[in-house]
């Protein structure tokens, strides 16, 4: 059926090139868009002065000696009459017109009878001749597999589709503008890194030929940004793609654009309070309001937010006193209860973090900051003096998600140096996640990082505010082959 539909347009295709018109111009001669058009329509109708448009076929009706043709471009849509008494090109338009094509028009505005905005055309050329048919605009793409395949169509035939892209491009912009605002400099800093840090996670590996060596695509933005500290920079940030080799789920893709903002001489304290305002205005700009849903669920983000202590939390949730020396034997243990796989590498980090998601994560739905957590889940934060069992950290926890981590940031080097040690043993144990011992970085702490408050999101929070899977806010996700 769709090999016979293109047979016939490729017929159509010759036959308009038979005719000597050219299905696919370079020139357009489009003097303003649809939306200009329909805003300025009664002083246009009045003039009877010429308009010339561009756009996508998306309906088409033939009545005898008229055409009514619906044109969209990126704007709006405006309905064309097209009348074959004095347009000499009438009939070869009416046999070879499709929906999908793009045609430019021109010709004053009119109503009709039924007072629709309209063209009367007495000018109209082929810009491109569509060789497959589009899916109805009214039926759309159900299939989520085929949507998220062929996105060009699920955006063209799904205007919601489209407009949570718009709000994701506020989304972004909306951070950007904050920071510089608030004196941040943007930076750009390599996707090919030596050793891949600033995260627990596997990375892609791929080959520099004219190096002739190994390169790792980042996990994350942070080690690098840290090192412009080091070089004298007190505020700087950096949006940017990162790739992580692991699993796909609701929250997880292999590669997404994340933030990451490091500000000097600053405590998460004092972070907290700066995070806290901009997840506020990100909401406000994005959605208009300061409540979304999730789930059958309504998330207030416009309140002061709550702050969970982890200790705590772990211990009413989990039943473990993370203030005692916890053996792995115990950990294991719980792992077992609440069904979770235990990997024979993972550490006492890993496990921790593995109970918690499964027992105090799924608690926490309202907007709120999550702090203190176990040294052991945190290698690149700053210890709480109080407690050298746990970290000066904070995440940012709403709809049973991580939507944003922050900490001090660790500058001792031989701190560092130790934990990066550690970490490495989980490695040498089979720990894929684990994070490398990264010299160079070491090295820059030695001769001197300030303190600093440092902050990470990516686009899941965006998801959590469009109640959508991560896969469904990315333009074109990554897919399986088809078998």
């Amino acid at each position: 059926m769709l090999d016979d539909l293109i047979k016939e347009r490729l017929k159509k295709l010759e036959a308009l090139r038979k005719a000597g018109l050219d299905p696919y111009p370079a020139g357009v001669s489009r003097t303003s868009e649809i939306k200009a058009i329909l805003s300025d329509f009664a002083a246009l109708g009045k003039s009877r002065k010429k308009v010339s448009v561009a756009g996508r076929v998306l309906g088409l009706r033939i009545q005898g000696g008229l055409m009514f043709v619906d044109l969209k471009d990126g704007s709006a849509g405006i309905q064309l009459v097209i009348k074959k008494d004095g347009f000499k090109n009438f009939d070869i338009f009416r046999d070879n017109l499709d929906i999908g094509d793009f045609l430019e028009a021109s010709g004053p505005v009119f109503k009709t009878k039924k007072g629709e905005q309209s063209i009367e055309v007495s000018g109209l050329k082929f810009l491109v001749k569509s060789l497959r048919p589009i899916p109805s605009e009214h039926f759309g793409i159900e299939n989520i597999e085929t949507r998220l395949r062929k996105r060009y169509l699920d955006l063209l035939v799904n205007p919601g589709v489209k407009e949570i892209f718009e709000k994701k491009a506020v989304f972004w912009e909306t951070i950007r503008s904050f920071l510089k605002s608030d004196g941040f400099l943007e930076a750009a800093t390599p996707v090919l890194e030596s050793v891949p840090g600033g995260a627990d996670a596997e990375p892609f590996v791929t080959h520099h030929n004219a190096l002739d060596r190994d390169f790792y695509l980042r996990i994350s933005l942070e080690l690098p940004l840290k090192r412009l500290l080091v070089a004298g920079y007190e505020k700087v940030f950096e949006i940017g793609r990162v790739f992580r080799n692991e699993g796909i789920d609701r929250e997880h893709l292999q590669e997404y654009d994340s933030l990451e903002f490091y500000w000097s001489f600053e405590d998460h304290e004092d972070g907290m309070k700066l995070v806290e305002k901009l997840y506020k205005e990100i909401v406000e700009k994005v959605t208009g309001g300061t409540k979304t849903k999730w789930e059958n669920q309504e998330l207030n983000w416009g309140g002061k937010w709550q702050k969970v202590d982890y200790f705590e939390a772990f211990k009413k949730e989990a039943g473990i006193d993370l203030n005692k020396d916890v053996q792995v034997s115990e950990l294991k243990k719980k792992a077992d209860e609440l069904g979770i796989k235990c990997e024979k590498s993972w550490g006492k980090g890993r496990m921790i973090d593995a109970i918690y998601k499964k027992t105090v994560r799924q608690k926490l739905i309202q907007p709120c900051f999550l702090v203190g957590h176990p040294v052991e889940v945190s290698p690149l934060a700053k210890c709480d003096p109080e407690n050298p069992r746990k970290v000066l950290r904070l995440q940012v926890l709403a709809a049973q998600s991580e939507l944003g981590n922050g900490w001090a940031e660790l500058n001792d080097p031989v701190d560092q140096r130790k934990r990066f040690e550690e970490q490495m043993k989980l490695r040498a144990a089979g720990d894929k996640e684990a994070q490398m011992l990264d010299e160079d970085f070491v090295e820059a702490l030695e001769y001197g990082m300030p303190p600093a408050f440092g902050f990470g999101l990516s686009e899941r929070l965006f998801a959590v505010l469009m109640n959508k899977p991560i896969r469904e806010i990315v333009l074109f996700p990554p897919m399986r082959e088809r078998g």
